[in-house]
């Protein structure tokens, strides 16, 4: 048999386990690797897996010498906000100077300017952004991902929103899962009116499930912003019309979201960083994925950071990902992500390949399709300008990609260059 590519002489082929549910407590501290590998691919899929020197006896119209590095699925990141107008770097300094966000959001910043800037954009204008920003997230080692509305907070714009990411996913290589996240803040108009703009949002639900807008749906469970009772509306309100649902969790106060995420059979909750103990305990007999944001921790400049330590001990299945946004996470390098999990989550090497990869994929319903290695899977792998698995988080700051791959094709390489 003849292969579309050969990528030989890898160093270290790394081989997260493919299983039916997400990776939970002891199982995500496993990863298993192959050393001196072969990956051949034929019609977009992994066609056969096997060692370089097997790898001597195959054909390929392309051959990739991986040059000893190490070779991976591609990465999976499941939350991010890809698409919205403007951006708030001004805000930056406000927040240094110790600017309330209360007194920035009275000055015209915050989620608010967002809201504004995305209400003004054409929706050609919010393509051609987030194609910029999506090319830099690939460029970065992701394969497959999530993106929210959420900066429209009214029909029209979350509607623009979701038929951007729609044309994104149909026009760019990679994958792209969809969440209308309309209960993403109080507008202004509706202040003392929540139940009012929840019933608003709840009314898209019909048309973005007609015209394939979404796949998923996503509340912002907090403080100053949606009840948990509020919350089980608008999920109940969803699942009823065929979505799956998501919700941002606890981020500030343990209001009892990832609770509500379980009873509601949630695909993943959120944020979690002030989750409770009695939340974790339930996660963790659960297979609700706990999506954790440590870059947004960090960003914010926040001390405490959601237990992922507990989580995974307890048994839960934990996942990472940017939560790429311009508020509060201004990254579309889910490498930092992993540093800063290693850093400030206390997760090991193996925990966090496990976390951006196989877990992040079921976060968002993509596991038959991402985050493995696999014979007969799509071959969505990434080259990497390093030795071995732990080097990725253990350097910490820069891109490590050589070689991006989707469905076996190429989407970006980094071009040699010499400096000296």
């Amino acid at each position: 048999m003849r292969h579309d590519v050969l990528i030989n002489n890898i160093g270290q082929l790394l081989l997260p386990k493919n299983t039916e549910t997400p990776l939970k407590g002891e199982a995500m501290k496993q990863l298993e690797t192959m050393e001196n590998a072969a990956v051949a691919i034929s019609g977009g899929k992994v066609s056969w897996l096997g060692s370089h020197e097997e790898s001597r006896q195959k054909e390929a119209d392309r051959v990739i010498d991986a040059e000893g590095k190490l070779v991976s699925p591609g990465l999976v990141d499941p939350h991010t906000h890809l698409v919205f107008g403007g951006s708030r770097e001004e805000e930056m300094a406000l927040k240094q100077a110790g600017v309330a966000y209360l007194d920035i959001l009275k000055q015209g910043g915050g989620i608010l300017s967002t809201v504004q800037a995305t209400r003004d954009a054409s929706e050609e204008e919010l393509f051609e952004k987030g194609k910029f920003h999506l090319e830099r997230i690939a460029s970065h080692g992701v394969t497959t991902m999530e993106a929210k509305s959420g900066y429209g907070l009214d029909k029209k714009t979350e509607l623009k929103q979701l038929k951007v990411v729609k044309k994104l996913n149909e026009t760019s290589k990679l994958d792209i899962t969809a969440t209308f996240l309309g209960p993403h803040a109080i507008p202004e108009d509706y202040k003392g009116r929540e139940d009012a703009f929840l019933d608003e949002m709840i009314g898209l639900l019909d048309e973005i499930k007609k015209k394939n807008l979404a796949q998923y749906t996503d509340i912002f469970c907090e403080t100053g912003v949606f009840t948990t009772e509020q919350s089980l509306r608008f999920m109940e309100a969803s699942k009823e019309k065929g979505f799956g649902v998501k919700i941002h969790a606890d981020e500030i106060d343990p209001l009892g979201g990832t609770e509500l995420a379980v009873d509601m059979d949630a695909v993943s909750a959120d944020h979690l960083v002030a989750a409770s103990d009695a939340g974790i305990s339930k996660l963790a007999d659960s297979s609700t994925v706990a999506v954790l944001l440590p870059g947004t921790t960090f960003y914010l400049g926040k001390d405490t950071y959601a237990r992922a330590r507990k989580m995974i001990d307890s048994g839960a299945a934990v996942s990472l990902a940017t939560d790429f946004n311009p508020g509060s996470c201004v990254t579309e390098n889910l490498q930092l992500i992993m540093s800063i999990a290693a850093l400030k989550l206390k997760m090991t090497p193996e925990e966090i390949w496990n976390a951006a990869t196989v877990n992040a994929a079921h976060a968002i319903g993509m596991e038959k399709q991402a985050g493995t290695i696999e014979i007969g899977k799509p071959a969505d792998i990434v080259v990497w300008d390093a030795p071995n698995y732990k080097y990725i988080p253990y350097h910490y700051g820069v891109n490590h990609t050589r070689t991006v791959m989707k469905n076996g094709e190429v989407v970006w390489e980094r071009a040699d260059s010499h400096v000296f």
